[in-house]
């Protein structure tokens, strides 16, 4: 059993919240998520409650809460309880914090997200370094078959991504919330040891690693082994993605394939992944996700894997 604020949690309350990327931003008629009515949203969400969710992060992909009006953010809180639903965190995508065009925009953002995350109830948000997908990406079946963006590796570009991201942790600080940094291909923190590297030199207790490792082993490369990165990153694991791939390496000729898989039956052991984190504290919440075929029912999967594995609930004698 673990506590966060006070709260014991464990495999029967553990906050395990929906993601929403299987719903697009943007709606077919050419209309904004942002612009939709209550009952519109209502309509999306009771896919959510269905599938037996009682959390769920909108994810700003999705919508961008943060960037409603306080008459329109009451009201899609409204709609969120109206399903016995609540946002446990909050998930930014592709608003890379260090983009030379767009990252002082996207801090900005950042602490908006903060304030509103504070306002409906959630205890973390996370943040990441990877932009939007290039237009190969978004012409591929599996986008992360194509290289995206990289982030440049100079030490001036280090420091502001510390300097940046002291800033909207001390924030969040102020509030009672944790940060968690998404990592990602080709990031500052694509690799264990880059993100391990960053939230040491931050420094600040609240700013943690989300350890989307998934991210990582879909790829169709050489890879560290998600035992490796886990050791490295268990001890500052905070908010997390969690999804799975079945990957396959062929050492005669160094082909690498990979294709999204439920939670238990990927590469990736998440029981033995999360006790590691677990040893070192771990108490923040879970995003299940999935990409291709019934993204949601797969995740719905996905948090019932969890609810098995996570401690069970103290019992007295």
């Amino acid at each position: 059993m673990s506590e966060a604020n006070g709260r014991k949690f464990d495999r029967t309350n553990w906050p395990i919240a929906a993601a929403m990327i299987q719903y697009p931003g943007t709606l077919p008629d050419g209309r904004s998520t942002q612009d939709q009515s209550a009952e519109e949203w209502s309509a999306t969400l009771a896919d959510v409650a269905d599938a037996g969710f009682t959390e769920l992060d909108p994810t700003d992909g999705w919508l961008r809460i943060a960037d409603l009006e306080p008459s329109r953010l009451a009201e899609f809180m409204g709609v969120v309880a109206s399903h016995g639903l609540t946002i446990p965190a909050i998930s930014t995508a592709r608003k890379n914090l260090i983009d030379p065009a767009l990252g002082e925009a996207h801090v900005a953002y950042g602490h908006r997200v903060l304030d509103t995350a504070a306002k409906v109830g959630a205890s973390a948000v996370s943040f990441g370094f990877f932009g939007p997908l290039n237009d190969a990406q978004k012409k591929a079946l599996w986008f992360w078959t194509v290289q995206g963006e990289r982030n440049p590796t100079d030490p001036d570009t280090w420091a502001l991504a510390v300097s940046r991201l002291r800033d909207l942790g001390r924030h969040a600080s102020d509030l009672g919330l944790e940060i968690s940094l998404e990592m990602y291909e080709d990031t500052l923190i694509g690799t264990a040891d880059g993100a391990v590297r960053l939230v040491t030199d931050v420094d600040l207790p609240n700013v943690k690693i989300n350890a989307d490792i998934g991210n990582l082993i879909r790829l169709h490369r050489p890879v560290e082994p998600w035992q490796a990165m886990m050791e490295k990153i268990a001890p500052f694991a905070g908010f997390w993605h969690v999804k799975n791939y079945t990957r396959i390496e062929d050492e005669t000729t160094g082909a690498v394939m990979t294709a999204p898989a439920p939670l238990e039956f990927g590469t990736i052991n998440y029981r033995t992944a999360i006790r590691m984190a677990l040893a070192h504290g771990f108490r923040s919440p879970f995003l299940v996700e999935h990409y291709g075929g019934d993204g949601l029912s797969i995740s719905a999967t996905n948090r019932d894997y969890l609810r098995r594995i996570l401690p069970r609930p103290e019992t007295t004698a």
